[in-house]
């Protein structure tokens, strides 16, 4: 099931080309959407039958006629991956002289939920004179509190997947400074439950900026796939219903300005693209 957020955080179920309102049917309140996700995603298994048999005919709109909103709006944590690709890993030497670990020494990092966007908003640059770049990857919802889960039991735990884009200003601060400006990290563009979405260390995803590929992977090469990384995670802290985890990009990572498009496309997810520009008090 792909579960979106739209037009004043209401709630829908997307099926091809369009949305299926089911706002009234889940008594969701549109003035706390995380919090009603949450609820949706502790009652899920139960809500399920009741949500397939209202779209047969419940009130529908085109995708192109609304507006969507990020999926996840306030979570109480985003838990990244840093470097979880060898050939990033490569990358990011050749490009930076950065000789860094990889996943394995370097654990995780934390991004602020406030850099959150959805499909179609705008990243805002904070400098003219320092590297912004995109970074491309599948992300997913804890569904249920966790702690100390082990990668064979971390699909339990997981409610969906989504797109997201964790955009990076490159320098020698450290990564949640780098990482959490207000508009850099542009999710969406809904969450695939992960009963339909499937296995999520095999699914092949892209990143254009303009009608360039920049990225194109699979997460099949991660280091620590989506279960591992969930297992670590949950080692060192406990994961809240709602909590964001982001598996790492790939390599293909560079920059991006003012006047650029970027579109991110994750195969049984979707698509979704953002502009770029730079903040009203752009630094110099």
């Amino acid at each position: 099931m792909k579960i979106a957020l739209f037009n004043e955080y209401k709630i829908g179920v997307v099926k091809e080309d369009c949305i299926y309102d089911i706002t009234d049917l889940l008594n969701w309140d549109t003035e706390k959407p995380q919090q009603s996700f949450v609820t949706l995603m502790k009652n899920f298994k139960d809500l399920k039958p009741r949500i397939e048999s209202s779209l047969r005919e419940g009130e529908h709109y085109a995708l192109s006629n609304v507006r969507l909103r990020p999926p996840i709006p306030n979570p109480g944590k985003i838990v990244a991956a840093p470097v979880n690709y060898y050939l990033h890993q490569d990358e990011m030497n050749e490009q930076f002289n950065n000789a860094e670990y990889t996943i394995e020494k370097l654990g995780f990092f934390l991004k602020a939920p406030s850099s959150i966007i959805g499909p179609e908003e705008m990243i805002r640059l904070p400098f003219k004179d320092r590297r912004t770049d995109h970074e491309a990857e599948l992300a997913f919802v804890v569904g249920k509190r966790a702690k100390d889960v082990p990668a064979s039991e971390a699909h339990h735990y997981i409610f969906g997947y989504f797109a997201l884009m964790d955009i990076t200003v490159r320098g020698k601060e450290d990564r949640p400074w780098r990482k959490s400006f207000d508009t850099f990290t542009p999710i969406g563009p809904w969450v695939v439950t992960a009963d339909e979405f499937g296995d999520p260390n095999s699914v092949g995803f892209k990143l254009w900026v303009g009608e360039e590929l920049r990225q194109s992977a699979n997460t099949k090469d991660l280091i620590y796939d989506c279960y591992k990384f969930f297992e670590a995670a949950s080692a060192a802290m406990t994961l809240e219903p709602g909590d964001i985890l982001t598996t790492g990009t790939p390599e293909g990572v560079g920059p991006i300005t003012k006047g650029d498009t970027v579109r991110i496309q994750i195969d049984r997810i979707g698509e979704f693209s953002v502009s770029v520009d730079y903040k009203e008090e752009v630094h110099s």
